[in-house]
């Protein structure tokens, strides 16, 4: 999320532009959903540009807003994360990935039986989701998302953990102090992270040539 849909605009296009390169540089079919996450988080940007305006409401861009922040990313990123991960570390792995699963199926169960809304609150955009139980889905969600980064074996997606759990406090104090939101820096800074774990897979010996004993701890 960003403070306005100018920003929200200028910041997909960008991180979209690096989920491009991301693709372009991944040598390993199975490094291919890490790889994708900026263009998913690009295209969230821009799909927000779009809720900012329509002036919020209840409007297709909101509902393709909440699929991909809800039941999509706690999907998506522990199953990435185990699909890259070498195999002396993948099965530290599998309860992330379960909780995502679960987590990620309760929350398009909400979706697809409950209204989303979006509301402008001054430099900030407020989703509204009927979320039963959302204590624990909140809890499901980041040990999910969070937890495999931060169980992974490579360095850099531990590094990139960090960077999303700093990001999720402090645009969450942002956010309901409604100053300013300010996520889509981070996303970007995630991105960036995520371009250069690429190129250092490129690089990696075992990935070229196709060795079939797992990615490398790097």
């Amino acid at each position: 999320m960003c403070w306005s849909a100018t920003a929200d605009l200028t910041a997909g296009t960008v991180i979209t532009a690096v989920g491009i390169a991301c693709l372009a540089r991944t040598r390993r079919a199975r490094d291919l959903p890490v790889a994708a996450l900026p263009l998913i988080l690009g295209a969230h940007q821009l799909i927000e540009a779009a809720v900012w305006r329509s002036g919020g409401g209840c409007g297709p861009a909101t509902t393709a807003w909440a699929v991909i922040a809800l039941p999509l990313l706690p999907v998506w990123v522990p199953l990435g994360v185990l699909l890259a991960a070498a195999p002396e570390v993948r099965a530290r792995l599998y309860p992330p990935a379960a909780a995502g699963i679960a987590t990620g199926a309760y929350l398009a169960y909400c979706l697809a039986t409950r209204p989303v809304s979006a509301e402008i609150r001054g430099h900030t955009l407020g989703y509204g989701v009927n979320v039963p139980w959302m204590p624990l889905a909140l809890a499901g969600y980041l040990f999910a998302t969070l937890g495999a980064l931060l169980l992974a074996g490579d360095r850099r997606l531990r590094l990139l953990g960090l960077l999303m759990a700093a990001g999720a406090l402090v645009c969450a104090v942002l956010w309901r102090l409604e100053f300013a939101s300010t996520w889509c820096a981070f996303a970007a800074a995630a991105s960036t992270l995520i371009l250069v774990w690429t190129g250092e897979r490129a690089r990696s010996p075992s990935v070229r040539e196709g060795a079939g004993r797992g990615a490398p701890d790097l």
